[in-house]
């Protein structure tokens, strides 16, 4: 038979044991909830428990800063198993294991949270810190078509240099330069059929 517990990794109690007993457990900062945790992160009825087939289930009840599991937000009850990192807002990090136990033994547990002895040189675990929340969907990407902008800068270069070529044809004083080909046909639409000789 498995018992299961909740471990502070981090938040306000670090190393604090909560037993999860019943089938149905309220996670909050409510002092009346099955896993009362009093800290200002979490909301007052935080996050929900829910014995179903031998395993918990855990759902977020609407909470303000989110309940995460194994750093992804919940968005619906997720079926939690033995080393699941559960993070209710940014700083309150709870470990979930499974406890085995003799059947035959008798346990009596308080449903408020156990401290544990404190080990003897043992290093401390870093506390695990979850990823910060930033769910906002990336802007969508919009192609620009190149193509009529070539053509609007393909036109201005064409009539620029058509500007320049009949500016230097022009400005010759002896208007020879009008009768050379392709000169030849606007001189003689512009100045008449005798325009050139």
């Amino acid at each position: 038979m498995a018992q299961f517990q909740f471990v502070m990794r981090s938040g306000p109690t670090p190393g604090v044991t909560f037993p999860l007993e019943g089938d149905q457990l309220i996670i909050g900062r409510d002092s009346s909830n099955g896993v009362a945790i009093n800290d200002v992160e979490i909301s007052r009825k935080h996050s929900r428990l829910s014995f179903q087939g031998g395993k918990y289930v855990l759902e977020d009840l609407g909470s303000t800063n989110g309940t995460f599991v194994n750093g992804q937000r919940l968005a619906g009850p997720v079926v939690l198993k033995p080393g699941d990192v559960v993070s209710l807002g940014e700083q309150i990090v709870l470990m979930y294991d499974a406890i085995d136990q003799d059947p035959g033994a008798t346990v009596v547990v308080s449903r408020k949270a156990v401290r544990p002895e404190p080990p003897h040189a043992q290093p401390s675990a870093p506390a695990y810190s979850p990823p910060p929340v930033s769910y906002s969907a990336p802007a969508p990407t919009k192609k620009r078509n190149m193509v009529p902008i070539f053509i609007g800068v393909g036109v201005l270069l064409f009539i620029c240099l058509c500007v320049t070529v009949f500016l230097v044809v022009d400005a010759d004083p002896t208007g020879a330069r009008w009768c050379m080909f392709p000169f030849s046909i606007i001189a003689q639409m512009l100045r008449g059929a005798g325009a050139c000789p």
